[in-house]
């Protein structure tokens, strides 16, 4: 019953006799204790030492302890009840008697005492209290004290002339007893006395004499659990023993024993120091060992296994049908590590029953087909082997160092494999070609980058397939063009070799097919790969250079396997596969894994020349729709980057448009998608912006008109059946600088707000009026004023610059505030700032960025006259304007500026409404204004010959290098602008002919 139960091996059957003597154990017990007369002598008290006995002792010990400590809580609580309760009732006398309306009368009385005595007596006597004692606030008694009473200490009697009541206990009786001290106050609530009562605790044992007991029986009640616990435990062992006695186990021993030696599967057991305890028939055959090993506990280093299985014995590491050579067989080797279960007993003595010698307990419990072996056998035991002497003394490993794990032990089984060899060869070849090929579909091809792809082929065939690989493309390839020209003019993109330097001619050099005999001629003449096993022996490989071939000897190589890189049946270029010295020289079953490398990888640099080809288009024509150059102004110094995605174009545009007044406009827009279509949809937004700019129109204006036409443009998409994508969606930011007050009005549809730094550097984020993107309509759109220093910078700019996949918005507006952030920088040193701190080389999405440093027309350069809404004004402000023209040295201009205002301001005071205003504006050029209160626009028409009047514009748009008219929210004002310097005055006699 205390022996650890065992089960036989899945599957074995003990001997017929072990059957007979275990199969009626539970039917015919008095047969089987007659066959185990070395029970009958055993020593009383044995059943002490089982298992089951154990676990008793254990559970009755625990069930005595959770008795003693459950009666214990018991008196505690009864005890702390009992003080409890005789607190609270010594307090509720005390202040009652002390509370009672002639207590306090009775101390102030001249004779208290005679007043006091037989009350507090009554009072005792029906509260059950056991002393009660009125007592002055000098502390002596009033009424008859008891011992208790009368050392009340001097700390309570001056805590009760305070005014508070305090509780305590003192010695007295069995348990001791609890005293109250309570004060007695008159009506002025001063303290007149002091009453104190004391309520014995009684002992515990009365209260809990009922209750101990049942905690008692409860204890004995769990114990009897314990015991059939334990009965149940003692026969669940003895049925998982079967039964067996030490000459059963013994038997079983050898029958173990046998199996072992009889598998024709090597083992071999070492244990933590590295020393053999047991090795099989088979192992000894297949390891060449001697008979004795195992016996004399060799180290594993004295065995002469070689040093890769010596080190893998050694080191006690787990591997898995691991080969290593012995002597003339390759060994299938299978270590696994197992834990010894306890010591044994001394040489000699009768092993226990139920237990087993370690290495054949684990046997016998070993599921078969495992790996699993016995541990080593505790030192004192018995040997492993039945026929093996005492164990010697252990032993350090010749290296002077444990091995393993102390406790540890490692099995380790052995398979002749050396037929399989040959076999397994060829089968590892062919899988290490599919992995390759395998491996070349993920690698080959990742980037649409026909440099890149070339360069991925030589690295996965370098070194698995060849020494050293070279890719040749033909030139128009690299462009993106279709395959053209002479196809023995080549360019090397890709070259790579297991060790440099490479003998061959480096990147980016000009190569030649040469003569027609050549591999790479022959390869591109018929369309398949050519191997040139020797390249020693072969002459012709060296016509093509006979210096690189030389020098290719020179540095061992030897074998050459040229394959034409072609998809859809167009040559694009060759590869080469070299293999140098330490390789073997190239075979046909190479060929073929050369001809599906290189297959994949034309696929892909065919892919990535047409994406070259087409990216480009995109790009030349996204950048033929931007605007090549800023034109000529003086109110802003701007400058521009825009930077194309790397996965293709977009819809990003920027514009600068000058317009009247020497005021600028500055656009940016965005349109959603990728591709021709958003650089299309792009350049039709961008020039329907300059369109309506031309009309001079007020920023929420121009982008309602935007958002009307980008609605049509939908309207048509959708009635061509889906053929064209949609426009909704796209964002614009259009904003109007005036120099001569330093006003900016900006108009947003769905575009982030313009970033301002000021003249000292510091960044803002004015808040602006949004409106939603252009084509999504029903909303109006709205315009925001900023009043901006001469110096400032405007930094407009679209999504891609703040925004992609590791950065929100509100990180990359912070970002790109820092980099601003610095007074003095000019235009252009702001863009590479935000360049090179809020881009990569390649950003993921267009980048479009306008920066523009204000200036202010200066207040000299411009001329301003309020003029009456009467005819007779005109002559006047005439006479003003002329006398400024030769303030400004424009004496030439000023007979045409005075033809310009006559015709303007005529057609003001005739056909507008007051107020009419006049303004002078001298920059690069000269600008004349006039404003009216009316918003009817004139128009220019050719008069007759008997017309009196309709000649003014037409006068106008021939001296005037531009003109036109723009509306306010106020009227109108027409404006001509004439060239640098001015216009100078006309011929005489020019003017009839101007006007016929």
């Amino acid at each position: 019953m205390g022996s650890c139960p065992r089960r036989l091996p899945r599957g074995a059957k003990p001997p017929a006799d072990d059957r007979r003597r275990a199969s009626p154990v539970h039917r015919r017990p008095k047969a089987r204790r007659a066959r185990r007369p070395e029970r009958r002598g055993s020593p009383p008290f044995r059943w002490l030492g089982t298992v089951a006995a154990q676990i008793f002792l254990l559970q009755l010990v625990v069930v005595l302890v959770l008795a003693a400590a459950g009666a214990a809580a018991v008196v505690l609580q009864r005890q702390h009840d009992g003080e409890t309760r005789a607190r609270k009732q010594a307090l509720a006398v005390a202040e009652t008697f002390a509370l009672a309306p002639g207590t306090a009368l009775a101390l102030e009385s001249p004779d208290p005492a005679v007043l006091l005595r037989v009350q507090a007596r009554k009072a005792q006597l029906s509260s059950g209290a056991d002393f009660l004692s009125v007592l002055t606030p000098q502390g002596r008694p009033v009424t008859d004290a008891a011992p208790e009473s009368a050392d009340v200490p001097a700390r309570e009697i001056g805590r009760a002339l305070e005014g508070r009541t305090s509780t305590g206990t003192f010695p007295g009786g069995p348990a001791g007893s609890v005293r109250a001290v309570v004060p007695v106050v008159d009506a002025d609530r001063r303290v007149v006395g002091v009453v104190t009562a004391g309520v014995r605790i009684h002992s515990p044992g009365r209260a809990t004499g009922p209750q101990v007991p049942m905690v008692l029986e409860a204890a004995a009640l769990a114990a009897v659990p314990a015991v059939g616990g334990t009965f149940l435990v003692g026969r669940r062992l003895r049925r998982q023993t079967r039964g067996l006695g030490p000459a059963e186990m013994a038997r079983m021993y050898e029958h173990h024993d046998a199996v072992l030696h009889a598998v024709r599967e090597g083992v071999l057991i070492v244990d933590a120091d590295g020393r053999v305890l047991l090795a099989n028939d088979e192992a000894r055959r297949l390891l060449d060992l001697p008979e004795d090993t195992g016996r004399d506990r060799r180290h594993v280093g004295e065995l002469g296994l070689g040093a890769g299985l010596t080190r893998l014995l050694e080191s006690g590491g787990a591997v898995s049908d691991a080969v290593f050579p012995a002597g003339d067989r390759l060994l299938a080797v299978n270590t696994r590590r197992t834990t010894s279960y306890g010591g044994t007993p001394d040489p000699g003595a009768v092993p226990k029953r139920g237990r087993l010698p370690s290495a054949l307990r684990r046997l016998a419990r070993r599921p078969a087909g495992t790996s699993e072996a016995p541990g080593p056998p505790d030192p004192s035991g018995p040997p492993a082997h039945p026929h093996a002497p005492a164990p010697r003394a252990s032993r350090r490993p010749p290296s002077g160092r444990r091995t393993q794990r102390p406790g540890r032990a490692l099995v380790a089984s052995f398979r002749d494999t050396t037929e399989l060899q040959a076999l397994s060869g060829r089968a590892e070849a062919a899988r290490e070609r599919l992995t390759l090929l395998y491996e070349a579909g993920m690698r080959i091809g990742t980037r649409l980058d026909v440099r890149r792809t070339a360069r991925e082929l030589a690295e996965v065939a370098v070194p698995r397939m060849a020494d050293v690989v070279s890719v040749d493309l033909l030139e128009s390839v690299l462009h993106g063009e279709e395959p053209a020209g002479a196809a023995d003019r080549m360019r090397r993109v890709a070259l790579r070799g297991a060790v440099t330097p490479v003998p061959l001619r480096p990147v980016g050099g000009l190569i030649r097919s040469g003569a027609t005999g050549t591999p790479a001629a022959a390869a591109l003449r018929d369309g398949r790969a050519v191997r040139v096993p020797d390249l020693y022996a072969a002459e012709d490989w060296r016509a093509q250079d006979p210096k690189e071939a030389r020098r290719a000897l020179d540095h061992g190589i030897h074998s050459l396997i040229t394959v034409p890189l072609r998809a859809q049946g167009v040559t694009l270029g060759v590869a080469g596969f070299w293999r140098g010295s330490g390789s073997a020289r190239f075979e046909e079953e190479d060929v073929t894994v050369a001809e599906e490398l290189v297959a994949r990888a034309a696929v892909a640099i065919d892919n990535a020349r047409r994406y070259s080809r087409e990216h480009a288009m995109s790009v030349a024509l996204q950048r033929s729709l931007l605007p090549r150059g800023l034109p000529e102004q003086e109110a802003l110094e701007p400058a521009w980057r825009y930077l194309p995605a790397r996965s293709g174009v977009s819809g990003d545009w920027f514009d600068v448009i000058p317009l009247s007044g020497f005021r600028v406009a500055l656009v940016v827009g965005d349109v959603v998608g990728h591709g021709l279509h958003a650089a299309v949809t792009m350049g039709r937004l961008r020039t329907a912006v300059l369109n309506f700019s031309s009309l001079d129109l007020p920023p929420d204006e121009l982008l309602g008109r935007l958002d009307e036409m980008v609605t049509r443009l939908d309207t048509q998409a959708a009635d061509a059946d889906g053929e064209a994508s949609p426009v909704t969606g796209a964002t614009c930011l259009y904003a109007v600088y005036d120099p001569v007050g330093g006003q900016c009005t900006v108009s947003r549809a769905g575009h982030l707000a313009p970033a301002v730094v000021d003249p000292e550097g510091r960044v803002s984020f004015p808040e602006l009026p949004l409106s939603p993107p252009l084509g999504v309509g029903g909303v109006p759109f709205e315009a925001g004023e900023l009043t901006l220093p001469e110096g400032s910078r405007l930094v407009l700019f679209t999504d891609g610059l703040v925004e992609s996949r590791g950065r929100d918005v509100d990180e990359g507006l912070a970002l790109l505030g820092t980099a601003v952030a610095h007074a003095g920088r000019t235009p252009e040193e702001t863009c590479r700032d935000l360049v090179e701190a809020l881009l990569p080389e390649r950003p993921g999405d267009d980048v479009a960025l306008l920066v523009a440093r204000t200036r202010l027309l200066a207040p000299s350069r411009v001329a301003v006259w309020e003029v009456p809404f009467d005819a007779a004004a005109v002559s006047e402000v005439r006479t003003e304007a002329v006398a400024r023209l030769h303030g400004w040295g424009l004496e030439d201009a000023a007979f045409t500026v005075e033809l310009l205002l006559s015709e303007l301001l005529s057609n003001a005071v005739r056909y507008g409404a007051p107020p009419v205003r006049v303004r002078l504006l001298l920059g690069r050029g000269l600008v004349c204004e006039v404003s009216d209160g009316s918003s009817t626009s004139p128009h220019p028409r050719r008069a007759a010959a008997t017309d009196e009047g309709g000649r003014g514009l037409f006068l106008v748009s021939r001296f005037a290098q531009r003109w036109g008219t723009r509306y306010g929210a106020h009227g109108k004002v027409i404006w001509a602008e004439l060239g640098p310097g001015g216009v100078p005055e006309p011929a005489p006699g020019a003017l009839p002919g101007v006007l016929t």
